[in-house]
C-alpha cells in the first residue's frame, strides 16, 4: 500500500501564468470519517476510486490506495455518495527545484474563492522551494481536507 506524504498551503497570489496544465475535477465521498475516506473522483474524462487512511499526528502522511475505474461507474457511484460534490479546477505547476509539482486547486460552488496548493514529498522533512504565491501552511488543519470542504456543498 502506498503512503501519501504531502504538505498543503493557502494560495495568496497569482499562479495561473506558471501552470502547464489544468483539469476540472468533480469528487464526492462514499465515506468521509476522520479515520478513513472512500473518494470517487472524475478527473477530466477519467474516473478514480481512492481509499485513504487516517493521517499521522501532523497530518502530513497517510496511507492511500487508488485505482482507475470507468467514468460511467464513477458517475453512478457519485449518485450514492454522501451529500455534496466538490467542483474544482486543478492547475499543475513545476516547482523551481525541478523535483516537485504543485497541484493548485481553485474551488467553485460553496467553496468559491478558496485556493489550495499541495506538494507531494518522499519524506515528511524533505526540503522544497516555496513559490512567492504560496501562503500560510494548512497541513493537518481539518477544515481544509476535501472530505470537510464537501460539507460546504450541501
Amino acid at each position: 500500500m502506498n503512503k501519501e506524504i504531502e504538505r498543503k498551503f493557502l494560495v495568496k497570489g497569482e499562479f495561473k501564468s506558471q501552470s502547464y496544465h489544468s483539469t476540472r475535477i468533480i469528487q464526492g465521498y462514499i465515506c468521509s470519517s476522520i479515520e478513513h475516506t472512500v473518494r470517487i473522483r472524475i478527473y477530466g474524462d477519467r474516473g478514480f476510486l481512492t481509499i485513504k487512511g487516517k493521517g499521522d499526528s501532523q497530518g502530513i502522511a497517510r496511507y492511500e490506495w487508488e485505482t482507475e475505474i470507468p467514468v460511467t461507474d464513477a458517475l453512478e457511484l457519485l449518485k450514492i455518495a454522501e451529500p455534496g460534490t466538490i467542483d474544482k479546477t486543478r492547475y499543475l505547476i513545476k516547482n523551481t527545484d525541478g523535483k516537485h509539482v504543485w497541484e493548485v486547486d481553485e474551488f467553485r460552488g460553496g467553496n468559491e474563492g478558496l485556493i489550495l496548493a499541495e506538494i507531494e514529498l518522499s519524506s515528511p522533512d524533505e526540503p522544497f522551494d516555496k513559490p512567492e504565491w504560496l501562503g500560510k501552511e494548512v497541513t493537518g488543519v481539518k477544515k481544509y481536507y476535501n472530505s470537510e470542504l464537501v460539507k460546504n456543498e450541501k
